[in-house]
């Protein structure tokens, strides 16, 4: 049985602004029932642009009652720019939180109410069924890569178990699953590569072990960063050529190539620059041609 909050309880046995605006100015249709979810939700401005009425009708579980009917509290009397802001984890946050396994509803209700405040943008004219761009990934829920890429990044999910929470992706048949798990090491190992070189050194040694591309990714740009500017200078260079698994195989070029003391560079720079920054398992070696 799940754990809900009192404040989750309250929501679905009390919901808020249950029903339909009439002539609204923003309507949002999300979900399907095909799926298990489906929400609709429509509101219409006051003379001063703020969302004076607001209302859901939604088909779902109690967390996703309970989010629809938190998510219209949260935007009444707000203007447009204002509900903008709103994200899935403030829905979550009213609600006193949601049982990691229900957070694809305050998701749910986040995209409903981007669609219907597109629909206000566009003056009536966006009426079908609100959906992300993209190609599809998960094709039993319909779950695009763009609204993955988005779950990932917004909350900092890290597991292909936590993107099937907020988004249903991989909750079918599982195929779509190594894609799922590229996406996150993908997304992963760029938000690792936004650190400084201090801080980033500091975060792997938190974070063993690492993923592949993490690893590919930091080694590139170590070489790129690190060792590349110093060769470069003296009329040499470097170019990763292959990584298996802790094996790194580089080539020299320029006056790197032909340079005598390129073993020692190869040992007391690159290796030790790349155990530094990336992990301290890191075995260089000179590809052979």
């Amino acid at each position: 049985m799940w754990d809900y909050t009192e404040k989750v309880k309250e929501h679905f046995f009390h919901p808020r602004n249950v029903g339909e605006v009439e002539n609204p100015d923003g309507v949002g249709e999300v979900g399907s029932l095909a799926c298990g979810d489906a929400l609709k939700l429509t509101f219409r401005l006051d003379g001063q642009g703020r969302i004076a009425d607001v209302k859901f009708k939604t088909f779902g579980c109690g967390s996703a009652i309970a989010s629809s009917s938190a998510l219209t509290e949260l935007i009444k009397g707000k203007t447009i720019e204002e509900a903008e802001k709103i994200t899935n984890q403030d829905i979550a946050d009213y609600l006193g939180g949601l049982p990691e396994q229900k957070m694809h509803c305050s998701v749910m209700g986040r995209e409903a109410l981007e669609a219907a405040i597109e629909y206000y943008h566009s003056g009536g004219k966006v009426t079908k069924p609100h959906s992300l761009e993209g190609k599809v990934v998960c094709t039993c829920f319909g779950v695009t890569e763009s609204e993955i890429r988005r779950v990932v990044r917004e909350n900092n999910l890290k597991t292909v178990e936590a993107v099937t929470n907020y988004c249903k992706a991989g909750g079918g048949c599982g195929g779509c699953k190594p894609d799922i798990e590229a996406i996150i090491e993908e997304i992963q190992g760029q938000s690792l590569l936004d650190l400084p070189p201090d801080k980033r050194r500091s975060a792997v040694a938190e974070k063993k072990p690492l993923t592949n591309i993490q690893k590919i990714q930091l080694i590139q740009q170590t070489l790129d960063q690190e060792i590349r500017p110093a060769l470069q200078a003296d009329g040499g260079d470097i170019e990763l050529i292959d990584v298996e698994g802790n094996r790194v195989l580089v080539a020299f070029r320029g006056m790197c190539a032909k340079c005598a003391v390129s073993e020692f560079t190869m040992a007391e720079v690159v290796q030790k620059k790349l155990r530094q920054f990336v992990t301290e398992d890191i075995v260089v070696e000179e590809a052979v041609s």
